[in-house]
């Protein structure tokens, strides 16, 4: 840990992975609230896996692989949305299509793209020490435009998230923040693709979130909450894989799952202790 922190003041490499981690925390924190207490997670799936196939197009048409995984993705979010919205019965169905058809439409295009290409592998995969500085400006516009969205319609999304019929009732255009939601899900997408890839972009939404949600049930506190252990776990992936020279994608993922199946496991027992002390007293009167 200390070779890590040592080489972090040294090498701008290291500096600039830290950096891509913290500003993919902003957007897990934010957007992955909302997919967790939405419960979405399968529908953020879908919109991941069809990322690939606007990379491949981009790449063999020479434009930059992120605008195609940008407009790839939010086609995606539009075209989930509607399809949830309107078959609702076979909402599971066509999303796993979609998911299929983008990833598949993916390969055809890098197969005939010619050469090896080894920036979309590390798409796929993550290589969050491969990112370049511009990309940081990238990533940090994104993020200032998922925060003034969620800051202006938060009231919206809150009402979205949590009842769809009462916010219809209170005059709430549903169907048209659903889908903004959905967008911004997108967005967050195409933020975390670089860090973790877009293979497993899923469990970094979800999982800082997901802990959050174990302790705080506020989902201001929870956004925040989600966002700091989104750094933490990212810093502490990049730190546990420099000594080793493991993959720092991978590794902020299963150090995400650590941390999840620990916190589960300790908001477990402590439910279980407090039932077990809240019967104490009753069995104590039953007794006299």
């Amino acid at each position: 840990m200390n070779e890590f922190f040592s080489a972090l003041a040294e090498h701008g490499f290291l500096q600039t992975a830290l950096l891509a981690g913290l500003l993919a925390s902003i957007g897990c924190g934010v957007i992955g609230t909302y997919v967790v207490v939405k419960r979405i997670a399968f529908i953020a799936g879908g919109i991941a896996h069809s990322v690939l196939g606007g990379m491949g197009a981009a790449i063999y048409y020479g434009f930059d692989p992120l605008a195609g995984a940008l407009t790839a993705a939010i086609l995606a979010a539009l075209l989930i949305g509607w399809v949830r919205l309107a078959w609702q019965a076979q909402e599971d169905t066509m999303i796993g299509a979609l998911w299929a058809i983008g990833m598949a439409i993916g390969i055809l295009f890098i197969s005939k793209t010619p050469g090896y290409q080894s920036d979309l592998m590390s798409y796929l995969f993550g290589n969050i020490l491969l990112v370049p500085e511009k990309s940081l400006w990238f990533m940090a516009a994104l993020d200032t435009l998922l925060l003034i969205i969620v800051g202006a319609y938060h009231r919206q999304f809150l009402a979205v998230v949590f009842d769809e019929e009462f916010a219809r009732l209170r005059g709430v255009p549903v169907t048209f923040f659903y889908l903004l939601l959905l967008v911004l899900v997108a967005v967050t997408v195409v933020l975390m693709i670089q860090v973790v890839g877009l293979i497993l972009v899923l469990a970094l939404l979800t999982l800082p979130a997901a802990v959050a949600g174990h302790y705080v049930h506020s989902i201001g506190r929870m956004m925040l909450l989600a966002t700091l252990l989104g750094g933490a776990i990212s810093l502490s992936g990049l730190a546990i894989s420099y000594g080793p020279d493991l993959p720092a994608g991978p590794t902020i993922i299963l150090l995400a799952g650590a941390v999840y199946v620990v916190s589960a496991l300790v908001t477990r027992a402590l439910a279980h202790h407090r039932v077990r002390a809240s019967l104490q007293p009753e069995k104590a009167d039953d007794h006299y």
